[in-house]
């Protein structure tokens, strides 16, 4: 069964065909990235404008890489949530139109479901139940994968999301967007034990907070500038980066033992991460369990992720009709037909 997916919910125009789930026929990523970074972050208008402009061809050339027509493929899935949502309605208003226009399958896919589905594309053996730590630029989950359709949130941040806290931390050391990239970049030039940063206490097993670690590289760097002193830079991309990374390796490995998983996934943009890769790497090896860490390539926002959870979806018989909407958000373990 083949699935085109599009993908419009931030930055990233991206379509994709996938057959099955997790075989990879083709994958096109359009990006406003480097228009983004000269504002230190994404601005929604410009991003949607430019889902306007590129959605078009970059679904054709999909299309075209797989060899194939609209009306090859067996259904047209979409991210309808959560987003940004100027940008989301691009995508879903354009699936919306090609679905109707070929008479193919309109399937709903949940952004968050998607990064998850990145990991069959790199893992086809990989089959749910397992544990999964989904970090993005908005979301920080330790989500307990059901099956392929159903999922439970142990934990989630209660305030900014990982991938939030590293790129507003980047653009507070002056190192540039996208932050994730950037800090670890300066992170191997620097001294991860130079500074002292707190780790935030928070309600709920395996809850994060980030905000109060931002607030803490922020104040030091307002302190040194007041007191005329210089800040290392890569000492303090170094801290933060093994702070956060701790942090997000404890809980999610906490909540492995806890509820006993043999099977840990990490999933999201965050998941391209080194250091928590390696830090995961080391914990799942002493639970005995085994881990599951997606290809780079589709650790970002991409259509593939979207059409192989598509694929699930449609098998669930998850079908939207041409009044489906867009949601700024959605919690991932939503229940019931869109």
């Amino acid at each position: 069964m083949y699935i085109l997916g599009i993908e419009s919910s931030c930055d990233e125009t991206a379509a994709a065909v996938v057959k099955d789930g997790h075989e990879l026929i083709s994958n096109v990523v359009s990006t406003s990235v480097a228009e983004q970074a000269l504002y230190g972050g994404v601005v929604p208008e410009i991003a949607s404008r430019r889902h306007v402009e590129f959605i078009s061809d970059t679904v054709k050339k999909a299309l075209d890489d797989a060899g194939m027509t609209i009306r090859d493929v067996d259904g047209v899935a979409v991210t309808f949530a959560p987003g940004l949502i100027g940008a989301v309605l691009v995508g879903l208003n354009f699936a919306k139109a090609l679905a109707y226009a070929a008479d193919k399958p309109l399937i709903p896919v949940h952004h968050l479901r998607g990064h998850i589905a990145a990991l069959y594309l790199s893992h086809p053996e990989l089959k749910p139940p397992f544990l999964c730590l989904v970090a993005s630029g908005g979301h920080s989950h330790i989500v307990q994968v059901q099956d392929h359709t159903h999922y439970k949130v142990l934990g989630r941040t209660v305030d900014d999301a990982a991938g939030e806290a590293f790129d507003k931390v980047a653009r507070t050391l002056g190192l540039g967007y996208p932050g994730g990239p950037a800090i670890s970049k300066a992170a191997r030039e620097g001294d991860a034990k130079a500074y002292r940063l707190p780790v935030p206490k928070v309600e709920g097993r395996y809850n994060v907070s980030f905000s109060g670690l931002k607030t803490a590289v922020l104040n030091a760097v307002n302190q040194a500038e007041m007191k005329g002193e210089a800040i290392d830079v890569n000492s303090m991309a170094a801290s933060f980066e093994r702070r956060i990374d701790e942090i997000l390796a404890e809980k999610l490995l906490l909540a492995a033992q806890d509820t006993g998983a043999d099977k840990i996934c990490i999933a999201g943009g965050v998941a391209a991460n080194s250091l928590l890769r390696c830090l995961l790497n080391e914990g799942a090896q002493k639970l005995g369990a085994k881990l599951y860490m997606p290809e780079l390539r589709f650790c970002g926002d991409n259509g593939a992720m979207i059409a192989a959870q598509g694929y699930y979806e449609l098998l669930d018989h998850n079908i939207g009709g041409l009044d489906l909407n867009g949601l700024a958000t959605l919690p991932i373990d939503y229940n019931g037909q869109i």
